[in-house]
């Protein structure tokens, strides 16, 4: 039995062997995959001693690439079969499924800009403190199912980033993004009639995109809603402004680097995204009247109540 398992084994792993240098190759090309996340880590959390050319830098990442490629080195056979098995879980998944190279080249590239964007970025706990204000009113003023109201956010899809490639898992976010610039780039602030608190419903406000915040927090939500985007609403002291559901955190990679690379690079520029993180951990972006790009600076963040519309 004993002699069956190593012929199997031997067999196998003579099948599984790749002639020189490929593997060479292959290993150094996986090292250097590795080795640039886990820099941009130390890079972060040592102290920088600014030497001529940035030498000192140099020689860590020469130090992570020499102790990484030792490492693949010693378990070579292990990791080329590794690569072999994760090369073909790939093509498979090309073909019949929805995890393929590209979308392990996007999160890669996210994931790695993120680190060395904003490894820390903003996040707020939302505790729902008091009831939201006229809620019933907002509530029915969110028409998103009214023909105008769709037909205002096809619009906007249809004129901004629907050319954009790849990241299918974000297509709706894109598209609720597209919204958000349509709406901000237009916005014209009005307030209410003296002494009363008007609130215009979303099909009123997309004729001539002007309003006060709670306008504007109901047409941005009643837009993203009609084509499938999950928005809610931030009750400040004196303002209301509306937030969308990215996710997760690990989602929140993916959009900071769509935000910043892709969608908005110079509304962005040197900027931070900003958002919330509710109680179940989930991701929420600020889509305030006064951002240029989604997950601009919040106007007030103390943060009152939040009105969830799914």
């Amino acid at each position: 039995m004993n002699h069956n398992l190593k012929y199997y084994y031997k067999t196998f792993t003579e099948n599984f062997t790749v002639k020189k240098p490929w593997d060479t190759i292959i290993i150094f090309v996986l090292n250097v995959l590795i080795a640039i996340p886990i820099f941009i880590i130390v890079h972060q959390n040592l102290i920088q001693f600014n030497w001529y050319l940035h030498l000192d830098r140099v020689l860590i990442f020469i130090f992570i690439l020499i102790a990484i490629q030792l490492v693949l080195q010693a378990m070579r056979r292990i990791t080329l079969i590794s690569v072999f098995v994760y090369l073909i879980a790939l093509i498979y998944g090309t073909f019949f499924g929805k995890y393929n190279f590209q979308t392990v080249f996007e999160e890669y590239q996210s994931m790695v800009y993120t680190m060395a964007d904003n490894p820390y970025p903003q996040d707020i706990i939302v505790d729902q403190l008091l009831p939201f204000p006229n809620k019933s009113k907002i509530i029915s003023a969110i028409d998103y199912e009214n023909p105008k109201v769709r037909d205002f956010a096809i619009m906007a899809v249809n004129k901004y980033f629907k050319d954009e490639k790849g990241y299918h898992e974000y297509f709706t976010l894109i598209q609720c993004f597209a919204v958000f610039k349509e709406i901000n780039n237009n916005w014209n602030y009005v307030s209410d009639p003296k002494g009363k608190e008007y609130i215009a419903t979303a099909s009123e406000s997309v004729q001539y995109l002007s309003g006060d915040c709670d306008d504007h927090s109901i047409l941005m939500a009643a837009a993203v809603r009609s084509i499938g985007g999950t928005p809610r609403l931030i009750h400040t002291d004196g303002h209301i402004y509306p937030e969308i559901l990215i996710g997760k955190r690990a989602d929140m990679e993916t959009m900071n680097y769509l935000i910043k690379k892709v969608l908005f690079p110079k509304e962005s520029n040197g900027k931070t995204i900003h958002y919330h993180i509710d109680e179940r951990g989930n991701v929420w972006l600020n889509l305030d009247y006064t951002a240029k790009y989604p997950g601009g600076p919040f106007m007030k963040e103390e943060v009152l109540s939040a009105l969830t519309l799914d």
